[in-house]
């Protein structure tokens, strides 16, 4: 005796060996031995044999067309045994039973399975939908298989279009055709998904490829300002009779920060530090102020900038030269000895005289030039004063300055890199950060003995976080510490400048204490500084791998970090080397450069040999 049963969801036929009450002992055709269920079997028959029962009937099925047998079966339940009566005229034989089975349970769009071998025809409408979505997913599986032909050769499908290929980079959506297909592509190729668009020419600018992607993610309406109506102002403040300059690179149009330089009857000098006080313009939730707030900081990045206020605004209040500003002023009374013995804060209009820039200072004031106090040059006087100045603000936070590596500068034109290097600690460098220094944590100070609300920079046991409570920063030696120089760059340094200038007024503060505005501007500048900053990082690698095949180096002298960690001669370009052998930190090398992946911004490079450090002899 032979049986035809279900089993985990297959039709299968065995021969009996044992038949139990509740179960069945049998014998599959390839001679495996089981135990099944009395209830799953659909069929007991003695012949024919089992030995290519299922072939036959597998055979046999492919006669049978489901749509006629659905169009015979009626509307009600029925047993697979009638219909293969009714279908064949007369009493199936076990073959052609079997052969019916299997076309109902192979068929479940056209019959719904009811229990033991019984079957209901599926209703017309819920028919007719399942034929449409099996075309379509038929249709889909073609223009898929297509499209992975298409790839595979290296071409970009006709439907990839630029919006397509971007959130397949970017956002990729694993529901989608094209994805399917680039994941098909991407496992026939054994090309990661960037590789394979590359390879089909649809990621013309590697730049562009890694700049888009943080502009998705940070700045999805764009980098085009929205319309903000028009900007306000507020009648001037008070005239200063403070002559000032700004010191900047040259690409600098944002200028926040100017000094000035005046000699009092009394033998003591009054230095001034003027910031531009874009705070005077608009006041929060105006339209300039949410767009401040959501951009948050000015972008930094070779050869491009994203600033976060729109040009004529930053041209409104930036201290270019021959103009009367707006600005939040420090003045200090300093010393003959350069000690600071009285300081005010003012809100004024004050005269910008000149814009002093790094590429035309820095060869005049310079390590050299302040110690031998030689040049003419304009505002040579107040320069070497603001230097031997900055010198004791220095001496009297207890920090000297650390250098590991030079800054560097890079300068993008017509596609082209430049990189400089520049030391930190120059004069310029000097004059500007301590002089910076000492107005913010005045400030700082000065808001927190007030019981003001800002956004302070804190630093304790190394670590820096910003905080709406006042603390020490103990990096730079100062006891209070916030960012309120840059407010034409930064908006928490608009958002504390604010508060200066409702205190220098005598009215109520703009934010209150424990204000949520304050938290949520701090909570979102740390992200987006940190995601600027990140960017900041990426670009400037990139380029030192555009500026390693712009000049065809093939080797590099580097100098070693730590262990595997190398930084290379004449670029800020840090990358590990596998094969360097085990060398202390500050040994030098010979690498030769063997690829520059300018898609994952990486650079391999072999192990040539050790140099011998400046100075050193060869040996």
């Amino acid at each position: 005796m032979n049986v035809l049963y279900e089993e985990e969801g297959a039709i299968k036929v065995a021969s009996i060996m044992a038949d139990n009450t509740g179960s069945l002992q049998v014998e599959t055709p390839h001679g495996k031995r089981s135990k099944i269920k009395a209830a799953n079997v659909l069929l007991r028959f003695n012949a024919p044999p089992i030995a290519g029962f299922m072939e036959g009937a597998e055979a046999l099925a492919t006669e049978l067309e489901p749509e006629f047998l659905w169009e015979c079966c009626g509307a009600e339940e029925f047993m697979f045994s009638d219909l293969a009566s009714d279908y064949y005229g007369h009493a199936p034989t076990p073959l052609e039973a079997a052969a019916v089975v299997l076309k109902l349970h192979g068929a479940p769009m056209y019959f719904y399975k009811k229990g033991k071998g019984r079957y209901k025809a599926a209703p017309e409408e819920n028919l007719k939908a399942a034929l449409a979505s099996e075309e379509k997913k038929r249709k889909q599986a073609e223009t898929i298989a297509g499209y992975v032909a298409e790839l595979a050769a290296g071409h970009l499908p006709e439907p990839f279009t630029a919006p397509v290929v971007e959130t397949l980079l970017y956002a990729p959506d694993k529901n989608t055709l094209e994805f399917k297909a680039m994941d098909k592509a991407c496992a026939e190729t054994g090309l990661s998904l960037v590789r394979l668009l590359d390879k089909c020419g649809a990621i013309p600018s590697s730049h562009d490829y890694h700049l888009n992607r943080f502009l998705r993610e940070n700045f999805p309406r764009g980098t085009d300002f929205p319309p903000y109506g028009e900007l306000a102002l507020p009648p001037e403040p008070a005239h200063s009779d403070a002559v000032a300059f700004s010191i900047d690179d040259a690409a600098t149009t944002e200028i926040d920060d100017a000094f000035s330089v005046k000699r009092l009857a009394n033998g003591n000098w009054r230095v001034g530090v003027h910031i531009a006080a874009p705070g005077l313009g608009f006041a929060p939730g105006d339209a300039l102020d949410e767009i401040a707030a959501r951009r948050l900081s000015t972008v930094y990045m070779p050869g491009r900038k994203i600033t976060m206020l729109p040009d004529a605004v930053v041209e409104r209040f930036t201290l270019a030269a021959g103009n009367r500003c707006p600005a939040l002023s420090l003045y200090l009374e300093v010393a003959p000895d350069f000690a600071v013995v009285g300081s005010h804060s003012a809100l004024d209009h004050v005269e910008i005289a000149a814009n002093l820039r790094h590429e035309t200072l820095e060869p005049v004031f310079n390590a050299v030039t302040v110690v031998s106090r030689e040049g003419d040059y304009p505002y040579r006087d107040e320069l070497l004063l603001l230097w031997d100045f900055a010198t004791r603000l220095r001496e009297g936070r207890g920090k000297e300055n650390r250098q590991n590596f030079p800054d560097y500068n890079f300068a993008v034109a017509d596609d082209r890199i430049a990189i400089t290097e520049r030391h930190r600690d120059t004069p310029i460098d000097r004059v500007v950060s301590e002089l910076m220094i000492h107005t913010n944590a005045t400030w700082g100070k000065t808001l927190a003995e007030a019981d003001i609300a800002a956004i302070y920079r804190n630093q304790e046991g190394g670590k820096v976080r910003m905080s709406v409570s006042p603390g020490a920063h103990q990096g730079l030696g100062v006891t209070h510490y916030m960012w309120a120089s840059s407010p034409l760059r930064r908006y928490v340094d608009l958002v504390n400048q604010r508060q200066l200038i409702a205190l220098l007024e005598g009215r109520p503060a703009t934010y209150g204490n424990r204000d949520d505005r304050l938290l949520i501007a701090l909570r979102d500048f740390d992200l987006a500084y940190e995601a600027y900053g990140n960017i900041q990082d990426h670009m400037e690698r990139y380029w030192c791998l555009r500026w390693l095949l712009q000049e065809q180096v093939r080797e590099t002298g580097a100098v070693v970090v730590k262990e595997s960690l190398v930084k290379f001669d004449d670029i800020p370009f840090f990358t590990r080397v596998s094969s360097l052998p085990d060398l202390p930190a500050g040994s030098r090398v010979r690498l030769e450069i063997a690829q520059v992946d300018l898609l994952d911004v990486a650079c391999h490079c072999r192990f040539v040999h050790t140099e011998p450090k400046p100075g050193e002899e060869v040996s």
